[in-house]
């Protein structure tokens, strides 16, 4: 098999580590997949995503990779992908490499593979951009710092929101050693870009699970973000026959996700929207904001806090109504700060205009 090829089966196969919410859009180059535009450290970055080898002796039920499981296989040498990869970043303006792998055997020694891979990118053909490294479950101590001194990221994917849901899905992982334990390592390396990981969004578990998932990991881990996957079947796995997870579901926690980091929501906040430990069919900002305001704000009095609860304005937005020093007068002012004041208007007075609020209205 020549590299094209192994290209072509090694791109396929790494689809489905997300570097994005909803999906990135997929760039195909001459037949090859698995060029991606992602944002990576705050600015769009043209993406290579890839598998090392996609022979792999775990049983996770869901991976189409999975041992058991029939799919063309590859794996690349250490040279081969520094080769294309150079050959991307020159030729096709590629500037990111998102690198994982099946576990094949032993993970040290797929490990040592990737960052042998890395290490050439780095000091032979000279690449000094963004490099995001997946650790693997149960890879050594020593391989995840000498891979973190390559690397801009690392991640490990968490999977499930907790232990017994994970052994539901693979029989080959341990969620508090293979997993947590690589976490807490990865998390005192201090990278430029810090850790991240992913989890599936299935059945298994409700929204409030994943949210108290996400919490945790925040917090005790100090991780940049989590990706969310929803669980789509595929062919020849033990789980094909199930049912595909929503997208609209996916979304809905990437946006609270948003919320967690970004405003400072707690996770206590949208147990109030919760039936069943379940998210509603809504933006979880509006729909937080009409389950807590029994009237309309004045927006020259509200904190910093009860300004980021508010649909349509953000955090900077809001950091600019406290600057304004309670000088508000008009809604047109408040556009003009940033404000998408069609969403705020039923939440908030401004110099005595008030409009009636939306759960008055229903």
């Amino acid at each position: 098999m020549n590299i094209l090829e192994k290209a072509k089966v090694l791109a396929d196969a790494g689809r489905y580590d997300s570097c994005g919410p909803k999906g990135c859009e997929v760039r195909v180059l001459a037949g090859l997949g698995g060029i991606y535009h992602a944002k990576a450290e705050h600015k769009t970055c043209r993406l290579f995503k890839t598998l090392m080898d996609n022979n792999c002796s775990f049983d996770c039920k869901y991976c189409q990779n999975a041992s058991g499981c029939e799919n063309k296989k590859a794996s690349y040498t250490p040279e081969e992908l520094a080769t294309l990869f150079n050959y991307l970043h020159k030729h096709f303006k590629v500037d990111g490499l998102f690198l994982s792998s099946s576990v094949a055997g032993d993970p040290d020694e797929v490990t040592e593979r990737m960052i042998e891979a890395v290490r050439i990118i780095r000091q032979k053909y000279g690449f000094n951009g963004y490099v995001h490294f997946k650790v693997l479950p149960g890879t050594s101590y020593e391989l995840i710092k000498r891979a973190a001194e390559l690397a801009t990221r690392l991640s490990i994917n968490i999977e499930a929101p907790n232990e017994t849901i994970l052994e539901e899905l693979s029989s080959c992982k341990d969620y508090k050693t293979d997993i947590l334990r690589r976490q807490e390592w990865i998390s005192e390396l201090n990278l430029p870009g810090g850790q991240t990981t992913q989890v599936i969004v299935n059945d298994m578990a409700t929204d409030e699970e994943i949210l108290r998932m996400l919490d945790r990991e925040y917090k005790k881990f100090d991780l940049r973000r989590v990706y969310f996957s929803a669980f789509k079947p595929i062919k020849g796995t033990p789980l094909e026959n199930e049912k595909p997870c929503p997208l609209h579901r996916q979304n809905l926690l990437y946006k609270v996700d948003f919320l967690m980091r970004v405003y400072g929501y707690k996770i206590e906040e949208f147990k109030l929207i919760m039936e069943g430990g379940m998210l509603p069919y809504e933006d979880p900002k509006l729909a937080l904001a009409k389950a807590t305001f029994d009237s309309p704000i004045d927006i020259n009095e509200a904190s910093y806090e009860e300004l980021v609860r508010i649909p349509g304005i953000g955090p900077k937005a809001a950091r600019r109504i406290i600057e304004s020093k309670g000088k508000i007068t008009s809604y047109r002012e408040l556009k003009g700060l940033g404000v998408w004041v069609k969403r705020a208007k039923p939440f908030i007075e401004v110099n005595g205009k008030k409009q009636t609020m939306l759960k008055l209205m229903n």
